[in-house]
């Protein structure tokens, strides 16, 4: 870490006195402006929701077939250091659309909340430099536009689908499209996998899950969905590939968290924040490359502003790839910073569960700033899904609910379920999934407080409430508009 903490305090000194947003927005200037149109790319991003790194063929999963997302990561870049913002889907699609930290979002950086029309969203800025703009799917949310000031999904008005989006649009100009998938959310035909041909003994069970048959069974599920996504992406690139327009169009193709599983969705370990991602824009990126630069998904909006020629507005926070992307310099940045707020409203007074996290290639470090509540949610059921209710309804909770007090499942259920202290810090070169908090470990002193102070500055630098109250209470008396109980999410094919 020691290598860029100079330069990087510096620039941390010059945004607190300059202000974020201007320090921000220095970070964020375009490779190019005021591009004629004829020049600017397309830009279609494709959005899972709840996959999970590396669920996916080119990143070594041999589990699951994606031959859409692997094309992709040949014909263009491989991102193996991904992240998104936050591991839930209101706040993780709100940062994406903002290019902000979920915290500078109001009552956004909570589920089933709403996201403000005083937050810029990349779509309405590439509408009002010329851009066609369309969505289908699930676009932000969930959560209700009404009460937002806003018409419409932040990710655009709502098409049936990309083909039908197409046709409207003009053969001169520039398109932005969001397609937003419900795949592979739960819940999900239970013995799906198999029954397609997925195969329990390929299953990598990670080890924060027990190796029960109940727990592959789930995981091939899960994958079978995954599969569905990045089929319902092949017929979106398919009908790019006919209107003639794939040689000048940025494609994204990502997920918006982490997989619906216990100690994954949710949290700010690697199973709840790191996600796949692929571009290719043939125009601009080379064909085959594998980058390990630490990236959030608050750096694709000024990416897409970037590509089309627009400056990024001076409170996003996430910084453009577009440089990188050309072969150049990656972003001035050693760590990337994740967070939650409140998931679903599961806590007694309808409380979150605050925490920030600060990732390096190395390491992984989180505050907890609620250690007296419960991570996954009270053990009974307070408003929404159930008991530990920040955790899917899923037959891998079930077991973990049921088998409680057998010795072999009870270091599973304490890890998903557990209080947790004050501070956690792993050490991802030997233990990438998170089981072994060496916070107190002398050994890994240094390390700590490092990150303990990279944290603490970022969060001054971004105006984060918390940096100034822990206790800020401002996320617990905003407005749940979930629904009691469970929830369906119907999957219609694109």
């Amino acid at each position: 870490m020691a290598g860029n903490r100079t330069s990087r305090r510096e620039f941390l000194k010059r945004a607190g006195a300059a202000g974020a947003g201007l320090a921000f927005q220095r970070l964020a200037q375009p490779l190019f402006a005021e591009a004629p149109a004829r020049d600017r790319p397309n830009i279609l991003l494709m959005i899972a929701d709840d996959w999970q790194w590396p669920h996916a063929g080119v990143y070594g999963d041999k589990a699951v077939k994606t031959p859409n997302f692997d094309r992709l990561a040949r014909e263009g870049a491989l991102f193996s250091h991904s992240f998104c913002a936050a591991p839930t889907c209101t706040a993780s699609r709100a940062a994406l659309l903002t290019g902000q930290a979920p915290h500078r979002l109001g009552e956004g950086a909570n589920l089933y909340s709403t996201l403000r029309a005083s937050f810029q969203v990349y779509p309405d800025l590439l509408e009002a430099a010329g851009y066609a703009v369309g969505m289908s799917g699930k676009g932000w949310g969930p959560g209700p536009i009404e009460g937002s000031g806003r018409t419409r999904n932040p990710a655009g008005p709502d098409f049936t689908n990309f083909k039908e989006f197409l046709k409207s649009v003009p053969s001169d100009k520039p398109f932005c499209f969001w397609f937003g998938s419900h795949f592979p959310h739960r819940n999900y035909e239970p013995g799906s996998g198999q029954k397609n041909g997925l195969r329990p003994g390929d299953v990598k069970v990670p080890p924060f899950l027990p190796d029960t048959p109940e727990v592959r069974a789930d995981i091939l599920d899960y994958l079978w969905e995954v599969q569905q996504f990045d089929r319902q992406c092949g017929a979106v690139l398919q009908n790019l590939a006919l209107s003639g327009r794939s040689g000048n169009t940025l494609v994204v193709m990502t997920s918006d968290n982490g997989m619906p599983f216990p100690r994954a969705k949710a949290n700010l370990y690697e199973a709840g924040t790191h996600m796949p991602l692929a571009m290719r824009w043939p125009a601009r990126i080379k064909a085959g490359r594998t980058l390990d630069t630490l990236v959030s998904h608050t750096d694709l909006a000024p990416s897409f502003l970037d590509a089309a020629g627009l400056k990024a507005p001076p409170e996003m926070t996430g910084r453009s790839l577009l440089g990188l992307l050309a072969g150049g310099q990656p972003p001035d940045r050693d760590f990337i910073v994740t967070e939650r707020e409140r998931h679903v409203n599961c806590r007694a007074g309808s409380l979150s569960y605050p925490a920030r996290a600060v990732r390096t290639k190395d390491f992984l470090y989180i505050r907890n700033f609620r250690p007296d509540l419960w991570p996954a949610g009270d053990p009974k059921m307070w408003v929404a899904v159930g008991d530990f209710g920040d955790i899917d309804t899923s037959p891998s909770k079930t077991l973990l609910l049921n088998r409680r007090e057998d010795p072999d499942i009870r270091p599973f259920f304490d890890l998903a379920t557990a209080k947790r202290p004050t501070e956690e810090l792993f050490d991802i070169r030997r233990d990438p999934w998170c089981l072994k908090n060496v916070a107190q470990d002398s050994d890994f002193a240094g390390a700590r407080k490092d990150l303990a102070e990279e944290l603490k500055q970022w969060m001054e630098t971004t105006s984060d409430p918390r940096a100034e109250q822990p206790t800020d209470d401002r996320w617990d008396r905003s407005a749940y508009h979930g629904v009691l109980g469970e929830w369906v999410i119907p999957k219609p094919s694109q």
